[in-house]
């Protein structure tokens, strides 16, 4: 018989994290109202939960300042639901955030009451400079490095900052969220890019450097990019990270907010409908903002103003750890078989390349590592599924702080991993990366294939074993105690992998 797990009942697997208690972020925007539990408050932020309510809070309020009943009552009923699911999930903390609509509306306070009284939290009505304050940490958090501008586009409002040395400044706010800028333009994507121009004139957009890179965030602008992505048949579909020359966006943009429609756009079935109309006044905006400021390139960020509060809520300790390494670790210690073994297999790549002379870039190792981490959680899959599995798993999961060559670099090395260098699986992948990625992909994970056979995925062992070179010849050496591993297993995987690597001749040492 099948039971429903009630609300006193512990819902957590063991695919979870052990004593992770969730926390979730309400965000109660112009356009929507979304609820997001996380599997806890860490640097790397996992989704467990994410729910929108299309309200359109914003509509009409620069003309009536007042949330309209209607939209009003269609946000608390489906808040109604979120509280449930937080109680279901045994969150741990609700965090309430309103922005735009709220913050400008003459009746908030009524609104704002009503909400506390169904989720039983407080709410934070975000000023602007707060809003694009914690939207800049949003990229920071997803995209540790950049430097730049970052634009949250909202329902409401834009706002914009600066950031440098991952702190931002120069926080603005401006009226024109897409609903706002809609109704204030009558309609037309011709007459909201005047306006965009207009009310962006003597914004931090005139001191950005010239070629800088502009983030973008907001869920009309995701839309935008994942129909550009169609545009260029684009191999990976994921907004985060996404980067496109400034150019070639600007032109894409103001096509879209010419043709005031996206029929006949590939993917533009897969805009909401309760987006879909917003776009082309997005488009209007992108290709202002770009042009204004000069910029070289823009990055698509799906962290934003809920992910960048969380972050501004961490520790300096915490926030210093890298999220792609906190993320990798935890698909480690949830699907490998040992992630001890990993640790060895960091090290044992490592000890290759120090042995045969190449080196690397911080971001090069940076990459091995997390390579090494994931290595193994294909492990439960049919033999046949697990290079293909893992692949989906590396490439198309909510991993953050990695680009997308490499997604790529990650991809194309566990998939030789499981399948040799045969491997077909994440080649749709390989033109995001360099040449010179895909080989060092293709070295690594033939690597692995040496090492699994001489553990079976268990730590301990590769710590006693060692790489080195003799002359042209590369060596093996194993312990006296590990002479039955020289095998024919053993030896097949060692020489594809030095044939691969360029080493004219291989073999195994023992003793």
């Amino acid at each position: 018989m099948t039971q429903f797990w009630g609300v006193d009942a512990d819902p957590t697997a063991q695919g979870r994290i052990k004593g992770a208690r969730p926390v979730a972020v309400l965000d109660i925007g112009s356009n929507s109202v979304r609820l997001v539990v996380y599997e806890r408050h860490a640097r790397a932020l996992t989704p467990l939960y994410n729910e929108k309510s299309a309200c359109a809070l914003g509509r009409g309020i620069a003309q009536s300042k007042r949330l309209a009943d209607a939209n009003m009552e269609k946000a608390l009923e489906a808040m109604k639901r979120f509280a449930l699911v937080a109680r279901m999930m045994r969150v741990g903390k609700v965090y309430i955030l309103a922005t735009s609509a709220v913050r400008d509306a003459a009746n908030r306070d009524e609104f704002v009451s009503s909400v506390e009284a169904i989720m039983d939290a407080p709410v934070r009505v975000l000023s602007g400079q707060e809003e694009a304050h914690y939207a800049a940490l949003g990229v920071v958090a997803g995209i540790p490095g950049f430097s730049g501008i970052v634009g949250d586009l909202g329902g409401g409002s834009l706002e914009l900052s600066d950031i440098a040395d991952g702190h931002d400044t120069n926080g603005e706010s401006f009226e024109l969220g897409v609903i706002r800028l809609q109704d204030d333009a009558d309609g037309s994507p011709k007459k909201a890019a005047a306006l965009a121009r207009e009310r962006l004139e003597g914004s931090i957009l005139k001191t950005a450097k010239k070629g800088a890179q502009f983030a973008a965030i907001g869920g009309t602008w995701r839309a935008l990019a994942k129909l550009h992505q169609g545009l260029r048949d684009y191999p990976l579909h994921m907004v985060q990270d996404y980067v496109v020359p400034a150019d070639d966006m600007v032109a894409f943009c103001e096509e879209i907010a010419a043709a005031d429609a996206l029929k006949g756009y590939l993917g533009a079935g897969d805009v909401s409908s309760s987006r879909r109309e917003l776009v082309p006044f997005g488009a209007a905006i992108m290709a202002e903002i770009l042009k204004a400021g000069q910029f070289g390139s823009v990055v698509f960020s799906a962290l934003g103003v809920r992910e960048g509060y969380l972050f501004g809520m961490l520790d300096e300790r915490e926030r210093a750890i890298d999220p792609l390494i906190q993320g990798a670790e935890e698909l480690s210690v949830l699907r490998s078989r040992s992630p001890a073994h990993a640790n060895d297999l960091v090290e044992f790549s490592a000890q290759y390349f120090s042995a045969v002379g190449i080196e690397e870039t911080a971001a090069e190792a940076r990459l091995r590592v997390v390579a090494c981490l994931l290595a193994d959680i294909g492990w439960r899959s049919h033999p046949d599924y697990r290079g293909p599995q893992s692949v989906d798993s590396v490439a198309y999961g909510s991993l953050t702080g990695v680009d997308h060559p490499g997604r790529s670099f990650l991809a194309q090395t566990l998939a030789v991993r499981y399948d040799g260098l045969k491997a077909k699986s994440a080649l749709v992948l390989a033109p995001l990366g360099s040449e010179a990625l895909t080989q060092r992909a293709r070295l690594i994970g033939s690597m692995m294939r040496v090492a699994y056979p001489m553990t079976a995925a268990m730590p301990g062992i590769l710590p006693r074993t060692r790489f080195r070179l003799d002359e042209d010849t590369l060596v093996l050496k194993l312990p006296g105690d590990f002479a039955f591993l020289d095998g024919d297993h053993l030896r097949n995987r060692l020489r594809q992998f030095a044939e691969g690597a360029g080493h004219a001749k291989w073999r195994v040492d023992v003793g």
